[in-house]
C-alpha cells in the first residue's frame, strides 16, 4: 500500500502546530522525536487521526509521533522537506533538549544513547550465541548427547559460530568505549583504545581471576609496579560496562579539558597521549576495581530479590516493563543484563522483557480480532506483528493505549508470564530479539519452560482483550 508521504508530513505539522512550532526534528525506528517550542498548541485529537499516525505522546522534553518502522524515515524526510530543518540525531536533539528534563532522565538518556548504537551487534552476537548453545545441548535434539558428538563434523562450524559469537562480548568494552566517547564529546578512537585496553591479553579475564581470587592454582594476582611505589593489579574488564562506561566520560572530560588549553601546534602530539596515560592508570587502578566491585553488589542485589520473592519479582516486572517503555527508562535494564551475563553467566531480565513484548502484540491481536473498524483492523494486524519481534510501540501507542483496556489486558499477561518464569528460574545466556525468536539465545534446559511462558504471555492478553471488547461497548467492536 503506497501512502503520500507528503501529505501526511503536511499534516502532521499542521497538527504540531504549524511549522513555526518546530525546532528541531529527529527519528528512531519507529517515532518521530520533536522538540516543539509549544507543546500545549499539539491538537492531538487531530494528530492521532493522520494517515500512518499510530500516536503521540510527550516525554523527555521531547514530543514524540509514533510512525512505524520503515515509514517513519520517509515521513521524517517530507518533514525536512517542508520545514528546512537540519538533519539531527537522536543524539543531538537530545542534548539540546537535556535543561528540560530532571537528572533521573538524563541518566536514562545517557544509557540510551551509549548502548542503543551498540544494541544490533548484542542482538546479532545473542543469536549466534543461542544457535551454538543448541547445538551444543545434550538431549535437546537426540537423547542423551548432544549434535556435537552425534555429528562431529558440526566441531568446525560450531567453533565458527562460537568465535562469531563471542566476539561483542569479549571486546564490549572497545563497543561501549566508542559509543561512550561519542556521547561525552570524546575522541571515538580514544574511546576505543581504552575499551581493548581494559581487554588487553596481558591482563587475567574474568575465569582466571576467579581462580585467582578463591586461591586456586599457583599462579598469585600479577601486578604492576610502578617504580615500587603503588601496584595495579593486572585485571581485564571483558564483558563488562560500568569500568569502560565511567572511565570513558573521564577520558572525555580530560580530552576536553586539553584540547581547550593546549596550543594547535602540538595537540596531535600532546592531547591524545597525555589523555590515555591519564585514563588508562585511572581506569586500572581505581576506577576499574570500584566499579566491578559495585557492578557484582547490584547483580547481587538483583539477584537476592528474585530468589527471595520470585512471584513477587515477576510480577512486579511484568506489569511495569511496558510503563517504563513509554517513558523511555527501559533502557537502563540492558546494562543490568550485560552485567548479569557477565558476573552471572546469564540473565533472566531479558527473558521477561520477552514476556512483555509478546503481551503487547496479543493485546493487539485481539482488537484485530473484534474490531469492525478496517483502519484499526489494520492497523492492530500490523502493530501486533511488530511486536511480535520486539517493537512495541506501535501497538502500545496504536492501538492497545488507545482503548486502554487492551493495554491493561497485555500487563496481567505479561505480568502472568513473568511470575511463571521467575518462578522456573529461567535465564538467557545473551540478548536476542524480543520476540517469537526469543527462544533461541535462552539457555537450552530452560527452552521447554520458556516456550510455556510465551504460551501464557500471548494466550491471556488475547483473551483477555476479546472478553473485555465485549463487556465494555465502544464503537466499531461486536457485542456478541
Amino acid at each position: 500500500m503506497s501512502h503520500d508521504y507528503s501529505a501526511i508530513a503536511r499534516d502532521v505539522l499542521q497538527s504540531l502546530g504549524g511549522v513555526d512550532n518546530v525546532e528541531q526534528a529527529a527519528h528512531c525506528v519507529t517515532r518521530l522525536r520533536l522538540s516543539l517550542k509549544d507543546p500545549k498548541k499539539v491538537d492531538v485529537g487531530t494528530l492521532n487521526q493522520i494517515d500512518l499516525v499510530k500516536g503521540s505522546f510527550f516525554t523527555g522534553g521531547l514530543y514524540q509521533v509514533v510512525i512505524g518502522p520503515g515509514d517513519v524515515e520517509k515521513v521524517y524526510a517530507a518533514l525536512r522537506e517542508q520545514t528546512g530543518l537540519a538533519a539531527m540525531t537522536i543524539a543531538d536533539l537530545k542534548q539540546r533538549s537535556a535543561a528540560k528534563i530532571n537528572g533521573m532522565q538524563r541518566l536514562v538518556r545517557i544509557l540510551s544513547d551509549v548502548f542503543m548504537p551498540i544494541l544490533p551487534a548484542l542482538i546479532i552476537a545473542g543469536l549466534l550465541m543461542g544457535v551454538n548453545n543448541l547445538i551444543g545441548a545434550k538431549g535437546m535434539f537426540i537423547e542423551g548427547v548432544t549434535l556435537l558428538e552425534a555429528y562431529p563434523s558440526l566441531d568446525g562450524v560450531w567453533s565458527l559460530i562460537n568465535l562469531m559469537a563471542n566476539t561483542s562480548f569479549v571486546f564490549l568494552p572497545a563497543l561501549v568505549g566508542w559509543s561512550a566517547a561519542k556521547r561525552f564529546g570524546g575522541s571515538e578512537i580514544l574511546g576505543i583504545v581504552l575499551g581493548l585496553m581494559l581487554v588487553h591479553p596481558d591482563l587475567l579475564n574474568a575465569w582466571n581471576y576467579g581462580k585467582v581470587v578463591a586461591g586456586l592454582g599457583d599462579q598469585g594476582m600479577p601486578y604492576f609496579d610502578i617504580f615500587g611505589w603503588f601496584k595495579i593489579e593486572k585485571v581485564g574488564y571483558q564483558g563488562q560496562i560500568l569500568p569502560i562506561l565511567l572511565a570513558a566520560y573521564v577520558m572525555s572530560v580530560i580530552e576536553k579539558w586539553l584540547r581547550a588549553r593546549v596550543p594547535n601546534a602540538i595537540q596531535l602530539l600532546v592531547v591524545p597521549i597525555t589523555t590515555i596515560v591519564i585514563t588508562g592508570v585511572l581506569a586500572l587502578a581505581l576506577i576499574g576495581p570500584v566499579t566491578r566491585h559495585l557492578g557484582i553488589l547490584i547483580t547481587e542485589g538483583v539477584v537476592m530479590l528474585f530468589d527471595f520473592a520470585p512471584l513477587i519479582g515477576g510480577a512486579i516486572f511484568g506489569m511495569l516493563f511496558a510503563p517504563l517503555v513509554i517513558t523511555g527508562m527501559h533502557h537502563m535494564f540492558l546494562g543490568v543484563d550485560l552485567q548479569l551475563i557477565s558476573t552471572q553467566g546469564g540473565t533472566f531480565i531479558w527473558p521477561m522483557i520477552v514476556m512483555s513484548n509478546l503481551a503487547q502484540g496479543s493485546a493487539a491481536l485481539g482488537v484485530f480480532y473484534m474490531t469492525r473498524n478496517v483502519r484499526d483492523k489494520s492497523m492492530a494486524s500490523t502493530s501486533a506483528i511488530s511486536a511480535y519481534f520486539g517493537i512495541t510501540e506501535p501497538a502500545m501507542f496504536g492501538i492497545n493505549l488507545r482503548y486502554k483496556y487492551p493495554f491493561y489486558a497485555a500487563l496481567v499477561g505479561s505480568a502472568m508470564g513473568c511470575i511463571f518464569l521467575s518462578l522456573n528460574k529461567v535465564q538467557s545466556s545473551a540478548i536476542g530479539v524480543g520476540g517469537l525468536p526469543g527462544f533461541i539465545s535462552i539457555m537450552p534446559q530452560y527452552i521447554p519452560v520458556f516456550i510455556v511462558g510465551m504460551v501464557i504471555a500471548i494466550a491471556v492478553p488475547f483473551l483477555l482483550t476479546c472478553a473485555l471488547s465485549v463487556k465494555i461497548v465502544r464503537p466499531g467492536y461486536r457485542v456478541a
